[in-house]
């Protein structure tokens, strides 16, 4: 009985500690991407592409996802506001939903020219679409629209990868749909810190894109 009380012991301090870990590490992100992340897109400088980082378009309650909404919204405000000329949507694609062709079509709702976005089908991970921003699109110097929470990481990795980077902070949802979608921004700043240091790769590469030379996927 005793070893068994020890045991859940252990396995207690650990759970703790993890969180602990996940909670610091999210905070330092944060923190870090003040600097660099904007709610005002008349604050952002211009540069030639943005990144719109992907979301699922639908929400669990089957209608629109509100995260994705807001970021189509900010990126098209980048676009009216002539602080980007081209876009990478960069996102998931399986039997489900097919992300950057539903941003894509978003953002041509939204006003913007279909030639200036290209589509990223192999943005599964933040990590991924970061590092085939420069791997296979060339940036160097981007834009990054998403929701705060998510731009810290995403700023992070792009100073990894060499990338020289902004966030435009898209509109953040008033209710978080589940307690999983406000917790996961933890273990997921954890990870970002893990990939640095393992420098972890990309999933899937592919042949290079010019981006105002070749025409958009």
């Amino acid at each position: 009985m005793r070893l068994i009380l020890s045991i859940l012991l252990l396995l207690i301090a650990v759970v703790l500690m993890a969180g602990l870990l996940a909670w610091f590490a999210e905070r330092r992100l944060d923190r870090t991407a003040e600097a660099k992340s904007f709610s005002d897109v008349g604050k952002v400088p211009a540069v030639d592409v943005a990144l719109v980082l992907g979301t699922a378009p639908i929400g669990p309650e089957g209608g629109p996802n509100r995260y994705f909404v807001y970021r189509l919204d900010a990126a098209a405000a980048l676009y009216k506001a002539g602080k980007a000329k081209y876009f990478i949507v960069s996102g998931h694609r399986d039997g489900r939903y097919d992300e950057p062709t539903a941003m894509r079509a978003g953002l041509v709702e939204r006003g913007v020219p279909e030639e200036a976005i290209y589509r990223d089908f192999d943005g599964d991970r933040t990590l991924d679409s970061v590092a085939r921003a420069r791997l296979i699109y060339g940036q160097t110097r981007l834009i990054i629209v998403s929701q705060r929470f998510h731009l810290s990481r995403a700023l992070f990795l792009a100073l990894h990868e060499g990338i020289e980077a902004w966030g435009l902070e898209a509109r953040d949802v008033d209710t978080p749909y589940s307690i999983f979608t406000e917790l996961r921004r933890y273990p997921s700043a954890l990870r970002a810190y893990w990939d640095v240091w393992m420098n972890t790769p990309p999933g899937e590469l592919g042949k290079p894109v010019r981006i105002g030379v070749d025409p958009p996927g």
